[in-house]
């Protein structure tokens, strides 16, 4: 065998064995995808995706597709030619997987979190929907978090909402974590909390804080929280993270609770964050969560105004509603089924 055969010989190897590389070896990249389309106003088996109890609910029709994306999981492997299909196909993306999930953090933390956004998402739809709808919706101080190891575990829980402590009435954070330091640590402080439909007294002794020795605490963080009569809960039937649906859900609960059904028929998609005040926000893969709408056969899709400039070269014959909040949202849908309504709503 002469030099040259030799050289052409391992240089092939070595070619091989590169490539071989190139498909075995992760990168740390994750892939997105067109993902799945979820009907919010229908059922999943014999269990529909919305239940609404407590206020009155009407008929609707047509279909309010949640969007999603297919996202390579926090534990997933991606290899570099996944990584470079994924670049230059349509409706795709690979980004650095540091830009997706936070460094050091494990696959079940990612998706615990995720989880969580989700049904804070779901929380606070249901008031921006009931609030829309014209529904009395009453902001209290509500029971963040939980320390395990603090004296309110176990006797406070997550959800709470506080009405008094120590006979005071409360409507804001500040106010409870006023009348928690009034007191020297070791005191018993006597928190009255709605949990669930129920009133219930829970008391609980004070502990130095964590941050300042000098001051008393109680173990617990407090955010917004809000009462209303409806009692309104989600079946997606999957496993589905993050804030982007709140948008539809909060479309979804207003379309059952208000009369007269608001898509008179017709198959809307859409995607966005939502605050308890109705602002909608920007939202990942929005490019993505359009394809899979297509996909799905909509007809039009709700995009938060903040990513209308991320549309790119989006390719669709769906109409593309533009939307600042839940009520510019209900209003451009309203349109939509009127004559000429397509080209009157919003566009981005």
């Amino acid at each position: 065998m002469t030099r040259q055969t030799w050289t052409a010989f391992v240089s092939a190897l070595f070619f091989v064995a590169l490539a071989a590389l190139m498909v075995v070896i992760p990168v740390p990249f994750v892939t997105w995808n067109p993902g799945s389309a979820q009907d919010t106003l229908g059922s999943l088996g014999n269990q529909p995706v919305i239940t609404v109890h407590g206020v009155p609910t009407y008929l609707t029709t047509g279909r309010l597709d949640l969007t999603t994306v297919s996202v390579s999981r926090a534990h997933s492997h991606v290899t570099l030619p996944e990584v470079v299909l994924a670049y230059w196909l349509p409706h795709r993306d690979a980004l650095p997987r540091d830009a997706v999930y936070a460094p050091g953090k494990s696959a079940e933390e990612v998706e615990r979190e995720e989880a969580d956004l989700m049904e804070t998402a779901q929380d606070v739809a249901v008031v921006a929907a009931l609030r829309a709808a014209g529904r009395p919706v009453a902001p209290h101080p509500a029971v963040a978090s939980v320390t395990v190891s603090g004296p309110s575990h176990n006797k406070l829980l997550p959800g709470d909402l506080v009405l008094e402590v120590d006979g005071v009435k409360v409507s804001r954070n500040d106010q409870v974590e006023d009348q928690i330091q009034a007191h020297k640590i070791g005191d018993p402080v006597r928190f009255t909390v709605l949990r669930g439909r129920s009133t219930t007294t829970v008391v609980v002794r004070t502990v130095a804080s964590a941050t300042d020795a000098d001051l008393p605490a109680a173990g617990i963080t407090v955010g917004p929280g809000y009462h209303y009569d409806a009692d309104i809960s989600f079946d997606l039937g999957q496993r589905i993270g993050g804030p982007s649906a709140g948008l539809i859900f909060a479309t979804a609960i207003y379309d059952k609770i208000t009369p007269g059904p608001l898509l008179e028929g017709a198959h809307i998609a859409g995607s966005g964050t939502i605050t308890a005040n109705g602002d909608v926000g920007p939202i990942g893969g929005i490019q993505e969560k359009i394809a899979a709408a297509d996909d799905a056969g909509a007809t039009a899709f709700l995009v938060p105004a903040a990513n209308c400039s991320n549309l790119g070269n989006v390719r669709t014959d769906m109409t593309l509603i533009k939307v600042s909040t839940l009520r510019e949202g209900i209003d451009a849908l309203t349109t939509l089924h009127q004559p000429d309504g397509a080209e009157r709503v919003p566009h981005c």
